[in-house]
C-alpha cells in the first residue's frame, strides 16, 4: 500500500510494508508505514522534519496517523533505552522502582536535561509497573533485535 504524498507530510523516506514488521502486531495492524519527510509549519512557511507512522483503517487513511519531529523520536528512543537499563535491575524494588527517589536518570541535552521517572501521579501505578515489565520481558527478544541494530548502524555511523 502506498503511503499518501498529497497531505501536509511530504514523506521522503518512506518504509510501506511496516504492518509485516510491526512488532507484536505484525502482519495484523493498522500501521502500515513508516515515514521521514517533511511537515509545512504555520510559522510563515518554515519547513520541518519529522517523522510519521501511517495508518489505514482499510477504507482510508486514519487521523491517528502520528508525525514526530525527529528529535522527538531519537528523545523516545533515549527514553525507552534508559527504561530499559532500569527495569533490567528493577526486580530489587519490592514495587519495581524506589518510592522515595521514582527519578531514574537525567539525560544531558541543549543544556538541560530529559528527566526520566517513574510516574508516581498515577494513582494505580504498583499495578502498571510489574504489568509493564512483564511486557517488557515478554517482548525482550523483539526489543533486543532493533536495539542490536541500532547499535550496529550507529556504529557503522561513527557513534
Amino acid at each position: 500500500m502506498k503511503i499518501p504524498t498529497t497531505l501536509k507530510h511530504k514523506p521522503v523516506v518512506v518504509s510501506e510494508n511496516y504492518d509485516r514488521i510491526d512488532g507484536r502486531l505484525a502482519r495484523n495492524t493498522d500501521a502500515k508505514g513508516l515515514s521521514l519527510g517533511l511537515t509545512q509549519s504555520n510559522d510563515r512557511g518554515k519547513t520541518n522534519l519529522s517523522a510519521k507512522v501511517w495508518r489505514y483503517t482499510g477504507e482510508n487513511w486514519s487521523s491517528q496517523s502520528e508525525e514526530l519531529p525527529l528529535h522527538r523520536v531519537l528523545d523516545m528512543s533515549i527514553l525507552i533505552c534508559r527504561s530499559l537499563v532500569h527495569f533490567r535491575e528493577a526486580y530489587r524494588y519490592e514495587h519495581f522502582y524506589d518510592p522515595h527517589e521514582p527519578i531514574i536518570d537525567r539525560v544531558a541535552l541543549q543544556g538541560d536535561a530529559m528527566t526520566v521517572a517513574i510516574c508516581t501521579d498515577n494513582e494505580r501505578i504498583n499495578e502498571d509497573i510489574k504489568l509493564f515489565s512483564q511486557a517488557l520481558s515478554d517482548d525482550d527478544e523483539m526489543i533486543s533485535e532493533r536495539l542490536r541494530m541500532l547499535s550496529k548502524i550507529l556504529k557503522d555511523m561513527g557513534y
